[in-house]
């Protein structure tokens, strides 16, 4: 069962990484609108500020962290400090990723496939390792993980950025069944074609108009931060709509 929108998260503490655009910059707002405190993370020190403006123009609060998630014991500081000034932290949205390039598997460059998998992976690792303590803590821990179709269909040209979503979504599943006696829950997200910036570099002949936008995507992912959601271990179809499990290969 998914929300029908109408809850709010007052007093609640929320960590967005990739919030300076694309889906992560409307989660962010979604959430601050709902009453959550967002702590921001990105690269593009712009693009944060612009969000904070954004937020602050809404009645809601932020507190910004320009970070590059290849900095991976800057990962670990943000999670100390996080305990020092809040003690908890309630949602964890892990939205930030790269593309890499779309060719032949053979003909990806090392250092590409490595800084794939290092923001794609490593990073998310990283942050589940840092913030999981933090979440337990929690009344109603949420965590939601970034995923995408292709971590299924195995498109031809796609196989690093594809293998990148499906190390996530494993990794979701891992951690949800070593939490499950716990209030923390842990979800992964198919957010389907959207109208971004990454989306544009990965199709560039395709209309961006046929696309839902980012702000769209966002409030129905947003969906699934409902405290009174109890599921957990699942892949999140905004397309669909729908909380969906996993089978093993047939």
């Amino acid at each position: 069962m998914i929300s029908d929108g109408s809850f709010r998260l007052d007093g609640k503490l929320a960590l967005v990484t990739g919030a300076s655009r694309g889906i992560g910059y409307f989660l962010a707002k979604d959430l601050a609108a709902r009453g959550a405190h967002v702590i921001a993370v990105a690269r593009t020190v712009g693009g944060l500020e612009e969000l904070d403006d954004e937020i602050k123009a809404g009645g809601g609060t932020a507190t910004l962290v320009p970070l590059d998630l290849t900095d991976m014991p800057a990962i670990d500081r943000l999670g100390g400090s996080i305990h020092e000034r809040w003690g908890r932290l309630d949602i964890l949205i892990a939205n930030a990723g790269i593309l890499g390039t779309i060719s032949p598997i053979g003909h990806v460059e090392a250092k590409v496939f490595d800084k794939l998998m290092n923001i794609n992976v490593t990073s998310v690792w990283r942050l589940i390792r840092s913030t999981d303590p933090l979440l337990r803590l929690s009344e109603a821990g949420r965590a939601v993980l970034l995923s995408s179709g292709v971590a299924h269909s195995a498109r031809a040209y796609w196989g690093p950025y594809a293998a990148s979503k499906a190390a996530v979504e494993v990794m979701g599943r891992s951690w949800a069944e070593e939490a499950r006696q716990t209030k923390l829950r842990i979800n992964s997200v198919n957010p389907g074609a959207t109208r971004t910036a990454m989306r544009a570099q990965a199709v560039p002949g395709e209309d961006p108009d046929t696309l839902p936008t980012a702000a769209e995507v966002a409030a129905k992912i947003a969906l699934i931060l409902d405290p009174r959601i109890d599921a957990t271990g699942k892949l999140y179809d905004v397309r669909a709509g729908k909380l969906l499990g996993y089978n093993d290969p047939s």
